[in-house]
């Protein structure tokens, strides 16, 4: 099943229940996506297990999260959907998109993962979920425990399969899968479909429906996409120069959580910005008037959650402003086609701190396009600029004659001061501080050194007991370091590979340095480029290791 682009169908057209449509409309979504149009009537209407390709950012969690939602029966609390999801970080975001589109509906719903207090969790689990969000890992530290029950599971979702498999958890997955023993539906959701997802398809799953969303994402060539470095705490002075320094600035600015969007709002309008705030908690009735305003630019910088600025269109933006970075690329790439529309040029404009410049790297390889690195402009530079306009507006009220009403007053002034002395006092009444150079605050960058990655070789693998679970675990007690700065696990027979960043190999190398080796060499060194690709490919094999004791 492929997606038609000419299919304009409205959330009402899928078959969802009043309550839903209220809850969608109260989060603000319009128009359902490609994914959600697709998944949505096949998981009301039909019984099978469904297999979804579909990229990050496209709207997959409300295309499980309806159809789930709508059938739980909130009289028996026990867990009826599981989704396992492969970082805490997505686990969070989904239970909260799901915790806004449940509305009415008292479904209670729980998220688990690795780096917070099981106990909590075990606790949470005794009062009662309908719906559990988690990460392989803590599912089954649950599941072992006998702490988390699945012989009610109706609903068992895999979302972004495929990064399970790349972070090594798919025999964790399977473990827990084999535990779902109920009568229930499997929905499986992946960007691509390596061979071992289809072998666990074919494993776990019957009666497959499989949809597909042909959404290659490019980003748009009208907009000049640039990047600023700034420190975090210098984003919001970074924000009003790029502001101040464009006389037309009509402009979409993201924030990644609805706090964000009200705080910076907030500082916005504060500082005389004419700016207002979007996200999914605001009422319809406040987001029609926020857009309408904004359309009619009436305000002339709208802030917003990507949630938010979903079905969103609006035509002749100057700038998209990413005040954090998204998610995923996806998300960046939608972002920034926003601007650059109808033939005209856009500029989408990224502020990236120094936790956040891993990632921006990251969307630069996945969307196959080089994101440019500009210099701030100095408060000098700002304040020439306001000058100028100063200059034209002058200009322009003389041209259209539009002084004549304020001749008498002028008169009385010049009487008393010299023309210089009058007309810079009124300038000084009007702009304050505007022209000082000086109110603008110094704007940190930072320093990132040895920017990139390194391939490192470990002298251990499968043979020695290893998965990619159980090695990032070894290797993250060992260096200190959290199982995130580890990229691209692979764990072979006789070796492994692991991919981190300059500063964290550094920090490795010492560690292992320090005490672990085999056959007297260090158990961690740096992969050459050749030999690791040909390890990799299974053509170079070490000898004569010793196990792991």
């Amino acid at each position: 099943m492929t997606e038609q682009d000419n299919i304009e169908l409205s959330f009402a057209d899928l078959g969802l229940s009043t309550a839903s449509l209220e809850a969608i409309a109260a989060k603000g979504f319009e128009r359902p996506s490609p994914i959600q149009r697709l998944a949505i009537p096949v998981l009301l209407q039909e019984e099978c297990d469904v297999i979804a390709q579909a990229q990050t950012g496209t709207g997959k969690t409300a295309a499980f999260g309806l159809p789930i939602l709508e059938r739980i029966d909130v009289s028996l609390l026990e867990p009826q959907a599981l989704i396992l999801a492969p970082t805490r970080e997505l686990a969070v975001q989904m239970t909260e998109e799901l915790s806004s589109m449940r509305g009415e509906k008292k479904v209670q719903l729980l998220t688990v993962y690795g780096g917070q207090s099981i106990s909590e969790q075990q606790r949470r689990l005794k009062r009662g979920a309908h719906l559990v969000v988690g990460t392989p890992g803590r599912i089954l530290d649950l599941l072992r425990r006998k702490d988390l029950v699945l012989n009610q599971v109706s609903w068992c979702v895999l979302d972004e399969a495929d990064e399970m498999l790349n972070m090594g958890f798919i025999e964790d997955v399977e473990e827990i899968l084999a535990q779902v023993t109920s009568e229930h539906r499997m929905l499986l959701f992946s960007a691509t479909m390596p061979e071992q997802i289809v072998e666990l398809s074919k494993k776990f799953m019957r009666d497959i429906k499989r949809i597909q969303v042909d959404r290659e994402q490019k980003p748009t060539h009208l907009a000049d996409q640039i990047y600023f470095e700034v420190m975090e705490s210098d984003k919001f002075d970074a924000l009003t120069r790029i502001v101040d320094i464009e006389p037309d600035f009509y402009g979409l600015v993201f924030c990644r959580t609805r706090t964000d969007v009200d705080d910076l709002s907030f500082r916005l309008v504060e500082n005389g910005y004419a700016a207002e705030g979007l996200h999914g908690e605001i009422s319809q009735a406040q987001r029609e008037k926020t857009l309408n305003k904004f359309r009619k630019r009436l305000i002339n910088i709208l802030v917003a959650t990507d949630v938010a600025a979903r079905g969103i269109d609006i035509a002749d933006l100057t700038h998209v402003i990413n005040y954090s970075l998204p998610q995923d690329p996806e998300s960046y790439v939608h972002r920034v086609g926003r601007t650059g529309r109808a033939g005209k040029q856009g500029t989408a404009i990224t502020f990236v701190s120094s936790s956040e410049y891993r990632r921006l790297l990251y969307f630069q390889k996945s969307i196959k396009f080089k994101i440019r690195k500009e210099t701030l402009p100095n408060a000098q530079d700002v304040v020439e600029v306001k000058r100028e306009l100063l200059k034209d507006e002058l200009r322009e009220v003389v041209e259209n004659e539009q002084f004549k009403d304020y001749l008498d007053i002028a008169n009385e002034l010049l009487q008393e001061y010299t023309p210089e002395v009058a007309l810079a006092s009124l300038f000084r009444m009007a702009y304050k501080n505007d022209l000082d150079v000086t109110s603008y605050q110094e704007i940190r960058g930072f320093k990132v050194e040895n920017r990139g990655t390194t391939r490192l070789f470990i002298a251990c693998g499968r043979r020695d007991g290893y998965t990619p679970r159980t090695l990032t675990e070894f290797i993250c007690d060992v260096a200190h370091v959290r199982s995130r700065d580890l990229e691209d696990v692979l764990v072979l027979e006789e070796f492994s590979f692991v991919t981190v960043s300059y500063e964290k190999g550094k920090q490795l190398l010492a560690a292992f340095a320090q005490e672990f080796t085999m056959d007297g060499k260090p158990m961690i060194s740096k992969a050459k480029d050749r030999t690791s690709k040909k390890l990799e490919d299974g053509v170079v094999k070490r000898k004569g290791r010793k196990k792991k004791q």
